[in-house]
Parts: structure tokens; C-alpha cells; sequence
């Protein structure tokens, strides 16, 4: 029993991981809009500035923003929508390993119904961020790509889930790093 639910622990985590990487990006572009442009609120410019932090960021000119947006909205729609389809299978998957009588028949064809999300969340991001790659400059493009691999690291996952990578026990090692090997010695 402990094997197979090992097993559903190990995806479970894998899931968080992968999303991580994909979240990352969505969760950068979901940050409010009304923070205000570079420079002050009453601005004259408010209009044709960048509104988005992670394009100020990266230092976008108004017209690469202008080709941007477009493309960013309708990203951040195709993306939430994917994002509460996932959330939901995400329930009924716990709701299946917290019930009673564990069926892992259908555990199993929930995680692939999650996979499957998942995938499609990765196809739409990556064409975003290639669609996005053509308008930025290739140090824009190393800024964005470097905050990405940043964010989306394993052991970020596992702070997302309330444990640091000390928590996390390892193979062979009891809480204190050691080997139960030279303990016994």
C-alpha cells in the first residue's frame, strides 16, 4: 500500500514542480496592471507607457509593449482558464487519495487528465514565449529567461508548499543529515 501511495506522492510532487516553472510566468504576468507606469501616477504619458512590472522590468520600449499586450491578454485568458480547469482536477484528485477505499484505477486517469492540462498550459506558454522572443531584444530575452529559470527551480516548489529543502528527509539520512550506516558503527 505504502508503494503505491508513494507513487501517487512522487507525481503529486512532480505536478507541483512542472506547474512552478509554467505557474511562474502566468502568476508574473497576472501581477495588477494599476501599479502605475514608470515615473509618477499624473504622468501626461500614462497612456503610451508599459503597465505590466515584468516588461518595465525588462526595460520594453512603448513599441514593443504595443505588440506585446495584445498578445499577453490573450495569453493571461487562455491561461487562467487552464489553470481552473487544473485547480479543479487537482481537488478531485486529493478527494480520491483521501477517500476511504483508494481506487487507483482512477487516481490514475485523473493524473493523466492532469498531465494532459498540463501540457496544454506548457503549449501555451511556449508559444507565447516564443511569440514574445521575437519582440525582445536578445538581452531582454536573457533578463526574462534568466528570472524564469529563477523562479521555476524545485526548490522553489517545495517552499510553495510550506517545507524548505532541509525539511524535505532523504533517502538513507535520519533529520540530522547523517547515514543510518554510521550510526550503527
Amino acid at each position: 500500500m505504502w508503494k503505491k501511495m508513494k507513487t501517487v506522492i512522487v507525481i503529486l510532487i512532480f505536478s507541483v514542480a512542472l506547474n512552478t516553472a509554467f505557474g511562474a510566468m502566468w502568476a508574473i504576468h497576472r501581477l495588477p496592471a494599476h501599479l502605475g507606469c514608470i515615473g509618477h501616477k499624473g504622468d501626461l504619458h500614462a497612456k503610451s507607457c508599459v503597465s505590466c512590472p515584468l516588461y518595465r522590468k525588462l526595460g520594453t520600449s512603448e513599441k514593443q509593449w504595443q505588440e506585446i499586450e495584445p498578445r499577453l491578454v490573450k495569453f493571461k485568458t487562455a491561461s487562467q482558464a487552464i489553470c481552473r480547469e487544473l485547480n479543479q482536477l487537482r481537488k478531485e484528485l486529493i478527494d480520491l487519495i483521501a477517500a476511504p477505499q483508494t481506487d487507483l484505477e482512477a487516481i490514475r486517469a485523473k493524473q493523466d487528465e492532469i498531465l494532459a492540462g498540463q501540457r496544454r498550459m506548457q503549449e501555451l506558454l511556449i508559444s507565447h514565449l516564443l511569440a514574445e522572443k521575437e519582440v525582445l531584444t536578445p538581452q531582454q530575452q536573457k533578463s526574462l529567461f534568466d528570472m524564469i529559470r529563477k523562479q521555476g527551480d524545485c526548490a522553489g516548489s517545495w517552499s510553495m508548499m510550506g517545507a524548505g529543502a532541509s525539511d524535505i528527509p532523504q533517502a538513507g539520512l535520519n533529520q540530522a543529515g547523517s547515514s543510518n550506516r554510521n550510526e550503527r558503527r
